[in-house]
């Protein structure tokens, strides 16, 4: 199909009738009105071309972060989530990947930033991108490029200053996902603490669903704690949390959850520690992916060749262990079958560690 000329313009539809006043295009400038006269006078606003590494001019249309949220969704890294392990290794098509959990965070953030009158394309940015560091088979990859990065593998500033640096995000942007962990220092915006909690509130919610639905664990074994604060699906837990933090929030002034439904997602957090992600075969493939990912690094550095011209740079250990962490599941498992030897029948296929 070409369209259908019609006059001066060419229309997707035969008898399109769609149209706008003619009051001419929403110019950056103007949005950045609007985010000023309409936001809450803490939040953070755009400015130009934003707060970036290199300098770049304006967008006509978009704001900063608009720009920033864009380039998270058009990149490798973030595409590649769709092929990392969440919860699951391998998961079925109704399991959560690292993409849908991404998505996920996403809602939650942007539900509360809306709440608050926070900058909801901020806040939404960073929650897209706040997990591109994350290496092949979740949480286990951490553990295994410890052994080979002096200052220790964190997903967060992994993400933020390796993997999406590229990028040239601006400062706030990467600041957030750099440090939406909470064993990391405080976001610097009330955006990135919005995202701290909303990626706690997702993971921990949906993970649980996801176990559920494998026959991990049932309802019923969900804590009393839970069940009476949050209930036991997922959309009633999103609801008591996400409520709690824009109720608390805008009660005191700082970003937060009142001490009642803290101690709910608490809860809820050790029962899957407990019940899902440490369980007996939770541990065991999460030593074996640990192990074919060392194994992995450590035959890239015997064998730099086999490694994409990009990654044999100068320093040639982060080279390999950034080559592997972009890897999807699928692709570092047939990489360690074939380079590696790896039997097949001892590949990971089931639940592994969490978020």
């Amino acid at each position: 199909m070409h369209g259908h000329a019609d006059e001066d313009i060419v229309t997707a539809h035969a008898g399109s009738d769609a149209g706008i006043r003619l009051v001419g295009p929403r110019l950056r400038e103007q949005r950045e009105e609007i985010e000023r006269a309409t936001l809450d006078p803490a939040a953070t606003f755009a400015v130009g071309a934003g707060n970036r590494a290199r300098q770049e001019e304006p967008d006509r249309f978009r704001t900063c972060f608009e720009r920033d949220r864009d380039r998270i969704v058009h990149s490798t890294a973030f595409r590649r989530l769709a092929g990392k392990t969440q919860v699951v290794v391998y998961p079925t098509d109704h399991q959560r990947t690292r993409l849908t959990h991404a998505l996920e965070v996403a809602q939650c953030a942007v539900a509360m930033a809306r709440g608050i009158g926070a900058n909801v394309t901020l806040a939404d940015a960073m929650a897209l991108g706040h997990d591109c560091g994350h290496g092949p088979g979740g949480h286990a990859s951490e553990d295994a490029f410890d052994e080979f990065i002096p200052e220790g593998y964190d997903h967060g500033p992994w993400g933020a200053d390796v993997v999406l640096a590229g990028l040239n995000l601006c400062a706030e942007t990467l600041d957030g996902i750099r440090n939406h962990s909470w064993s990391r220092p405080a976001p610097s915006t009330i955006e990135g603490e919005l995202v701290s909690w909303a990626d706690r509130i997702a993971y921990c919610a949906h993970d649980l669903e996801d176990a559920i639905h494998a026959g991990i664990v049932t309802p019923d074994d969900v804590p009393a704690q839970v069940r009476e604060v949050a209930g036991v699906t997922r959309r009633q837990q999103l609801a008591t949390f996400i409520n709690g933090v824009i109720d608390t929030t805008t009660a005191t002034g700082r970003v937060g959850l009142d001490p009642d439904r803290a101690a709910a997602l608490a809860e809820l957090r050790r029962f899957n520690y407990e019940r899902i992600y440490t369980r007996p075969e939770s541990v065991r493939q999460s030593h074996t992916v640990v192990e074919i990912l060392r194994s992995l690094v450590s035959f890239y550095l015997e064998q730099p060749s086999e490694m994409p011209d990009e990654y044999r740079t100068e320093d040639l250990v982060r080279g390999a262990v950034t080559y592997v962490g972009g890897m999807t599941d699928r692709f570092a498992f047939e990489q360690a079958r074939r380079l590696l030897g790896w039997d097949p029948r001892k590949l990971p296929r089931g639940i592994g560690r969490g978020a």
